[in-house]
């Protein structure tokens, strides 16, 4: 098979689809690969590595598409990208559609197999290739919300951990899934006094025995939102229901409520955020305020520490990169249901239920739309 992986052309966007280590063994198998020149340069992957695992370099992201069997990405098509796509083409990348149907109808009219990491499962009912992302984004969160708590960024002037004889921060985590976990850890690491909110009993007893009781674990319920919303200096939205829009549990109500100076980091933006106000920001432009609360909605938070989100993302895309490559996009996902459960979009048709549902448009079982793919 050829595969290519171009440049990501998303503003701030630094990752690249494979790393030299990946590409390798790909090579290795006698597979082709192609990748855009300088398409890891600002994260030390410079093109001479490679070339030296057997990649092919060259500056054209036109060739690239028009001749690659897949395509191996990390964000979602930029306009110009969706319109190099080609019938019976397979796009490996994350997609986020639900809170995009403009995206969706792009992927629609290409004809192309657009297989979305962030629905692909494993075993365990979890998200393998999502589950990376969500680490960093996660850790990310509680670095971007105390900093936007110094006074010189316009925040309250409080330190998420608070010294001796003065109160930490409030941190509320909406959340207890991966992004939760990841946020809770660090800022009970840094000191503060920290909340998680979800609607799973058992996840909050898990998460109450490993971190010891460090932590209040609190029934996500509408009032309880409200409450410890409105009390919070920091509030982490991490809810994510797999390919649906995230819900909106924090309002504009809630807000007002809270302290001038407060912080909320919308890590549930890519599926559309959880809180009422929230839309998307970026790297060169991360915050704005609304209702005297700050906030940081960043929709690439990994691309923010682009080396680190590349290897990490590697580590769980590459035995997935490689049975499509050594099988073929259709045997490889019917033996594998949850490679399966990625495909959200193929030859003109939605194949996932939950990203039919929120894009009000016809589901097709996957398997079926296969059939009709040259």
């Amino acid at each position: 098979m050829r595969i290519g992986v171009p440049k990501e052309i998303k503003e701030q966007e630094y990752r690249v689809g494979m790393t030299p280590a990946s590409v390798r063994e790909l090579t290795s198998r006698g597979h082709q690969v192609v990748v855009e020149q300088d398409a890891g340069q600002g994260i030390g992957f410079t093109n001479e590595m490679y070339q030296l695992v057997g990649a092919e370099v060259i500056n054209n992201a036109e060739e690239i598409y028009a001749t690659a069997d897949m395509i191996v990405k990390v964000k979602e098509p930029q306009a110009a990208e969706c319109k190099r796509l080609k019938e019976g083409q397979v796009l490996f990348t994350f997609l986020h559609l639900a809170p995009d149907p403009k995206l969706a109808d792009c992927l629609l009219a290409s004809n192309c197999i657009a297989i979305a990491c962030e629905t692909v499962t494993d075993e365990q009912g979890g998200l393998p290739l999502l589950t990376p992302m969500s680490e960093v984004a996660g850790r990310l969160s509680v670095q971007a919300g105390a900093h936007y708590l110094e006074k010189a960024q316009g925040g309250r002037g409080i330190l998420l951990g608070g010294v001796p004889g003065v109160d930490p921060a409030n941190v509320v985590i909406l959340g207890g899934g991966s992004v939760g976990t990841q946020a809770l850890r660090v800022a009970i690491g840094m000191g503060a006094k920290v909340t998680v909110l979800d609607q799973s009993l058992k996840r909050l007893r898990e998460l109450d025995a490993v971190f010891d009781g460090r932590l209040t674990t609190v029934f996500a319920s509408t009032g309880n939102i409200e409450e410890y919303v409105v009390a919070a200096d920091l509030v982490i939205g991490a809810v994510l229901i797999p390919g649906a829009p995230t819900p909106k549990l924090v309002t504009r109500e809630h807000l007002r409520r809270m302290h001038p100076g407060s912080v909320v980091v919308d890590v549930s933006i890519d599926q559309g955020g959880c809180f009422e106000t929230s839309h998307p920001t970026t790297h060169s432009k991360p915050i704005f305020v609304e209702e005297s609360i700050i906030h940081y909605c960043v929709s690439n938070m990994p691309g923010g520490v682009p080396r680190t989100s590349t290897i990490a993302l590697n580590n769980a895309t590459l035995p997935f990169i490689l049975a499509l490559a050594e099988r073929g996009y259709r045997t490889a996902c019917l033996e594998n249901k949850h490679l399966l459960n990625g495909v959200n979009v193929c030859g003109g048709k939605i194949t996932h239920p939950t990203v039919a549902t929120a894009l009000h448009k016809p589901y097709v079982e996957p398997s079926f739309a296969f059939r009709a793919v040259h």
